[in-house]
């Protein structure tokens, strides 16, 4: 599975673009343009999995520098601030990284509401869908 199965490559191409500049990144505008925000809890799993690149079903700081190129070989790295601040919007136990477990706000995709998930859903969303 690659992340353009999943979100358009003209999306993803003009959400890096987007962010060229050092710390322009913000992740809820980046997700909103790539088209993330508006996918379903299990093709945000799919996103996180596919960016998981260790398989640790944990994304760390390590990973998240080179968010980016992720989606689109060459981009620039994230820098340390920009690393640091997408870890705390969704970092629900302040270990440094962003995990796969829990249960998480969602967000209601007809009417846009939060509302609590009787599934398990990655952090990565509640950081989507919330901050």
């Amino acid at each position: 599975m690659s992340l353009t199965s999943i979100l358009s490559a003209e999306d993803i191409e003009n959400a890096v673009k987007d962010c060229q500049a050092p710390d322009s990144f913000c992740h809820k505008k980046f997700f909103g343009l790539c088209g993330l925000s508006s996918k379903t809890p299990q093709e945000v799993q799919n996103v996180f999995q596919i960016l998981d690149e260790d398989n640790s079903g944990y994304l760390q700081e390590s990973e998240l520098k080179f968010f980016l190129q992720r989606f689109v070989p060459g981009a620039r790295t994230l820098t340390e601030t920009e690393t640091k601040s997408f870890i705390s919007a969704a970092d629900d136990d302040s270990d440094g990284r962003i995990g796969a477990e829990g249960q998480y706000l969602i967000s209601c995709s007809s009417t846009g509401h939060l509302m609590r998930g009787e599934h398990f859903f990655f952090p990565l969303q509640v950081a989507i869908l919330t901050h």
